[in-house]
């Protein structure tokens, strides 16, 4: 089971870009402390301490054990699926052109 750390810290680093990448800009994104969670708009402050956690979070879950093969194999998993679902999350409100 030493595995299902590794996917969730692949979730959480992925989590942390979006976040801060809208921090670092400058634009509100949402989080899951506006209103409603997950869809009104956060403050870009606001996001760069989510994204922080989400960091943290995900480099606590790593350890500090070097990495194999399956370790950075399931942190990829991790990332992928979060990747995936954001990316199916957020474009499902975007206009058809």
């Amino acid at each position: 089971m030493a595995l299902v750390p590794k996917f969730f810290a692949g979730i959480l680093l992925a989590n942390a870009v979006p976040h801060g990448v809208s921090a670092v800009q400058g634009r509100e994104f949402p989080t899951p402390f506006a209103t409603p969670p997950g869809v009104g708009l956060s403050s870009p402050l606001a996001n760069a301490v989510w994204s922080a956690v989400n960091a943290a979070g995900g480099a606590a879950l790593l350890g500090r054990k070097t990495p194999g093969p399956r370790d950075r194999a399931t942190v990829a998993a991790g990332a992928l699926a979060m990747t995936f679902f954001l990316a199916y999350y957020f474009g499902k409100d975007q206009v058809k052109a």
